[in-house]
Formats: structure tokens, sequence, C-alpha cells
């Protein structure tokens, strides 16, 4: 099994905890003062939109991650993989 990455350049994030007992997402807001290169493994990229991409992360949480590429960047290199 082969595992597919791409580098993207990530900042600030907001990891999502679940939801509270009225059904509210409950977020933490994480800001950095730069982005920052990151390899991410595709398997782990849920979704992206023109100003964050969603992934998972541990113990079922997720991560809304602002990325600087360009949108239609981003989704050439994810189509390219396919």
């Amino acid at each position: 099994m082969t595992v597919d990455f791409i580098e993207l350049s990530l900042g600030s994030h907001m990891i999502s905890h679940g939801y509270d007992a009225e059904n509210n997402e409950v977020l933490e807001h994480v800001v950095v003062e730069s982005f920052s290169k990151k390899v991410v493994a595709i398997s782990r990229i849920k979704s992206v939109s023109e100003k964050y991409i969603l992934t998972d992360y541990t113990n079922g949480r997720w991560i809304y991650w602002e990325y600087e590429e360009d949108y239609d960047y981003v989704k050439k290199l994810l189509v390219s993989l396919r």
C-alpha cells in the first residue's frame, strides 16, 4: 500500500473537539504568525474550500487549516494523484 502526500503551506487552524450537549461544535482556535510548510497525507484530507483544508486528527477530532496556496493549485495537486 502506498501513501500519497502533498506539501502545503499551512497556518492558523481550528481543532474540532466534537459537539456539546446543545449540538454546537466545540472549536479550539490556534493562531500562528506565519504559514509553514507541512507534508500532508492525502488520506487525511476530507475536503478543501477556498479558505480551509479539513483533515482528520487524533481521537476522532478534525482540523480546519488555513492554507497559503491558491485553491485551483491545491485542486490540481489532488486530482493529479487519483
